[in-house]
């Protein structure tokens, strides 16, 4: 019997849907900051979304929000199929806790310093699989540590004793132990040297490839989020300004802040390095209002939040 072509071509669901989202923090005075302000994604199975802007766009509150670390102002995230935007059922949560795990920016400050490393990795084993033997733990524990590229004779050291490179793939390890459907790398890499860089978003790419786990990958370095990116997100001031396939953005840059972006990434060419002149946006100086703006479609997967007017001189 015959196929129906149209199931075979069908998209599949997001793992991770976020629409309408806001985190509002009241701060002493009565002000307001809106460190996110209406934004949407998603996240297919087994992609990674990179999620992009300097200090301070609302990268690592859109995290913690996704993960529930922070409740939420306002909007709806909805997780393999449960909804997760406000108070959860203890099965609910079970399940979050249990296919959704972040590794953090400072992976000493992310550490019990008391705590031995096998101990530290075996937290969600702990939480959720309480019945396992101490031989069945110790194996799960030495199984995560090899596909990290740690050593099982490290598993009783404490974090003081790694280095910073280490300490990373540790908290990896801690986020990995429950073979999580998504992974939130919150800045990951960026307290590390550019070589350890490289190797743990290597590490990174070969457990995606082994057991198909989506990643929300935060950062400020563009050229690490475009070596393992599908799509990327560009924030700033709690707004996604421009969102696209990875290559889109990178080729046909539109909105003045992804510009400035991409121009500011270092080239390595000394003679061009020497000549180049970044670009400076300031959101306040070009009189852009990201409130103000819709988002419009330069292709199927490539979206600019503007207003018409600015849409027309950008594509000028």
């Amino acid at each position: 019997m015959a196929q129906d072509a149209s199931a075979t071509t069908e998209a599949p669901r997001p793992l991770l849907e976020v629409t309408g989202l806001k985190q509002y923090f009241r701060i002493p005075g009565g002000n307001v900051v809106k460190a996110v302000d209406d934004i949407s994604f998603d996240i297919l199975p087994g992609e990674t979304f990179g999620l992009v802007g300097e200090s301070g766009s609302g990268k690592s509150t859109t995290g913690r929000a996704v993960i529930r670390l922070d409740d939420i102002t306002a909007g709806r995230i909805v997780f393999d199929g449960d909804d997760i935007s406000g108070k959860m059922s203890a099965e609910v949560e079970g399940r979050l806790r249990t296919n959704m795990s972040m590794v953090f920016q400072d992976p000493m400050a992310s550490l019990n310093p008391y705590r031995k490393v096998i101990d530290t990795i075996a937290t969600g084993l702990d939480a959720h699989e309480p019945h396992l033997d101490r031989r069945e733990r110790e194996q799960r524990v030495y199984e995560i540590m090899d596909r990290v590229g740690l050593s099982r004779s490290q598993a009783n050291r404490y974090p003081s004793q790694f280095s910073g490179g280490q300490r990373q793939r540790v908290g990896l390890a801690r986020a990995l132990i429950m073979n999580p459907k998504l992974l939130i790398a919150d800045e990951a890499i960026s307290a590390l040297d550019v070589s350890i860089q490289a190797q743990v978003v290597n590490l990174m790419k070969d457990i995606q490839d082994e057991t198909g786990a989506a990643y929300l990958f935060i950062a400020h370095d563009l050229s690490m989020v475009r070596y393992i990116s599908r799509r990327i997100a560009v924030m700033h001031l709690g707004h996604i300004v421009e969102a696209g396939l990875t290559d889109e953005i990178f080729a046909n840059p539109i909105h003045p802040y992804t510009k400035a972006l991409i121009s500011a990434i270092p080239r390595f060419n000394p003679q061009i390095e020497r000549g180049r002149k970044p670009l400076v946006y300031d959101a306040a100086d070009s009189g852009i209002r990201y409130d103000e703006g819709r988002y419009h479609a330069v292709t199927e997967s490539h979206q600019v939040l503007a207003t018409d007017e600015q849409m027309d001189a950008w594509l000028r």
